[in-house]
């Protein structure tokens, strides 16, 4: 398995040229040249690596059904901390290297290109401005998880595979937020903050008639918590109107602790993935 991860790295590398230049800013032959310089070469190195994974992430939570033709995921630049990176608009599940695109905490491209982009980019940016830690944001529409938003219940762990979620995810309700009536989408900077300001120091938020979002200190963090997000809430929709015995805020505290970094997960949703 490793073996085969890694030829497959190694293609993807060798023809993710448009999208490493457009992020490096710099032309072929200039990354030729800077082969021969350490630091350089690292920095390419490392961002070809940034970007394999942020494709790999959106096939996950596609093939997981996190994702569906809708939803995105990002993660923050390790060349600069106020840039994150995010597919162009188009289904997760068919995302390749030269759809990555590189944005500024306003949500602004740095190489647009024509690139058709999210709406809801902005739910990133805001939340990267007020959330150092924060390395990886994912937005999508699961519908249990769109149930949960509307149940009038807290979104509660149910068992240890979810016990980042603590003692409950908080809710963001677009129409108080804007006091207005919407369309539903985050899609300016205020609503942004308001949503960013609704998730706090949380890992996850419900959005009210519309999905969730959820943050990692990793890529590999963020898309294992959405993933148990969507499961916790399949189980938590099935149970309504039942009594649940939800774990307690300290069970939660622990389990998240054991469980919270996904290794086995991010690897074999990896491989599977990457092979479709």
């Amino acid at each position: 398995m490793q073996k085969a991860a890694s030829i497959t790295r190694r293609g993807f590398l060798s023809g993710s040229g448009l999208a490493l230049s457009a992020i490096l800013g710099v032309s072929e032959p200039a990354r030729g040249q800077n082969a021969a310089n350490g630091s350089k070469a690292d920095a390419t190195e490392a961002t070809a690596s940034l970007i394999w994974d942020l494709v790999a992430a959106n096939r996950i939570l596609a093939d997981q059904d996190v994702l569906d033709g809708y939803g995105h995921v990002s993660v923050r630049s390790e060349r600069d901390p106020a840039r994150y990176l995010l597919a162009r608009s188009m289904a997760p599940e068919i995302t390749t290297a030269d759809d990555i695109m590189e944005y500024d905490l306003d949500s602004s491209p740095i190489d647009g290109r024509g690139r058709a982009m999210h709406s809801e980019r902005f739910i990133h940016g805001e939340i990267y401005k007020v959330r150092p830690e924060v390395k990886s944001v994912v937005h999508f529409h699961a519908p249990p998880v769109v149930l949960m938003s509307v149940s009038g219940e807290t979104l509660r762990p149910i068992y240890h595979m979810a016990g980042f979620i603590g003692d409950g995810a908080p809710l963001f309700d677009i129409r108080k937020a804007s006091g207005k009536m919407t369309n539903m989408l985050v899609s300016d900077g205020a609503l942004g903050r308001a949503l960013a300001q609704s998730l706090g120091n949380k890992p996850v938020a419900l959005m009210r008639g519309h999905g969730a979002v959820v943050v990692g200190e990793s890529l590999q963090q963020a898309v294992g918590r959405s993933v148990y997000v969507k499961v916790n809430a399949e189980m938590q929709v099935q149970a309504l109107g039942k009594k649940i015995e939800f774990l307690e805020p300290e069970e939660a505290r622990l389990a998240g602790i054991m469980s919270d970094s996904f290794p086995k997960d991010w690897e074999l949703w990896k491989e599977k993935a990457m092979k479709r």
